[in-house]
């Protein structure tokens, strides 16, 4: 079975830390895909408004997440400390990628939970279709 294999950029200079709470825990004991998933909105809404935007203000327009790959690689659990550090890169006509690096915190070390990558589209909500990346969005995340 071929795996997603997602290759992180090597610069983060955007990172919030979360603790997880018990429903982000499933039955399994552990945070499942659906919470990991809900994690990684949260830092990309943390990342935005970082920069003074929002999913419907983003310089004029919206944004849309056009696709998600998540890359497990340890277990989060009930009270862990994840920080999550966010990155974007990718930038074209319609949209860029959102990068995020999820490492549970521990007395030691940073530990990797996983990788995630969002595909973002900006998209005019009032007329319900694509729209060009604002060339002010882009500078401003770039410069980072």
């Amino acid at each position: 079975m071929e795996r997603i294999k997602i290759n992180l950029p090597e610069q983060f200079h955007f990172t919030t830390e979360i603790r997880i709470r018990i429903t982000d825990v499933n039955y399994g004991g552990h945070v499942g895909n659906d919470s990991f998933l809900a994690l990684v909105h949260e830092a990309r809404q943390q990342f935005l408004l970082h920069y003074g935007y929002s999913e419907l203000q983003f310089e004029g327009v919206g944004l849309i997440m056009a696709d998600a790959a998540i890359e497990f690689k340890a277990e989060l659990n009930y009270g862990d400390t994840v920080a999550i550090s966010v990155a974007a890169a990718g930038f074209d006509k319609l949209g860029f990628d959102l990068y995020y690096k999820l490492e549970k915190i521990t007395s030691d070390a940073r530990i990797l939970a996983g990788r995630a990558k969002t595909g973002m589209m900006c998209y005019n909500y009032t007329l319900q279709k694509k729209t060009s990346t604002p060339e002010a969005a882009i500078q401003k995340l770039q410069a980072s």
